[in-house]
């Protein structure tokens, strides 16, 4: 028997509770290119690739103040105009923070700028294997002897 403790290896999904799903899927529509891996009357699951978002239909309301999830795009330069049209309410964080209008925390960063990676098979089946990193996104990923 081992004391070795499970690693994290990353995130196949994260769900997202909303009022109503098809006017979620209106407004992840309006600010993002999506397609959907699958649905029913109280679920959705926008495909990511090899992860995906789940909305799932609640009558519960609530608005996040901390709790939030750091979204990565191959672009941002579009998405608070984007955003604000669709009906999100902009966070003054400095960042490019939103509320949705269910009150659900998005943090959005462009995939050049970060550390996190996708493998080069996944961006290729994503159509998006031009995508580039910064340097300062490299010497991170370097440091972790990860690139």
């Amino acid at each position: 028997m081992t004391d070795a403790k499970p690693r994290l290896v990353g995130m196949n999904h994260i769900a997202l509770e909303v009022g109503d799903i098809d006017a979620a899927l209106d407004f992840w529509g309006a600010i993002f290119d999506i397609t959907l891996r699958g649905r029913s009357e109280t679920m959705a699951f926008i495909d990511m690739g090899d992860q995906f978002i789940a909305l799932a239909k609640s009558d519960t309301p609530h608005r996040d103040d901390e709790r939030h999830f750091g979204l990565i795009v191959d672009d941002r330069s579009r998405i608070r105009e984007l955003a604000e049209a669709a009906g999100a309410e902009i966070l003054p964080t400095g960042r490019l923070d939103f509320l949705d209008p269910w009150g659900n925390f998005i943090q959005v960063i462009e995939y050049r700028d970060i550390q996190y990676s996708k493998t080069d098979a996944v961006l290729a089946g994503m159509g998006m294997d031009d995508l580039e990193k910064t340097e300062a996104a490299k010497q991170e990923l370097a440091a972790k002897g990860m690139l």
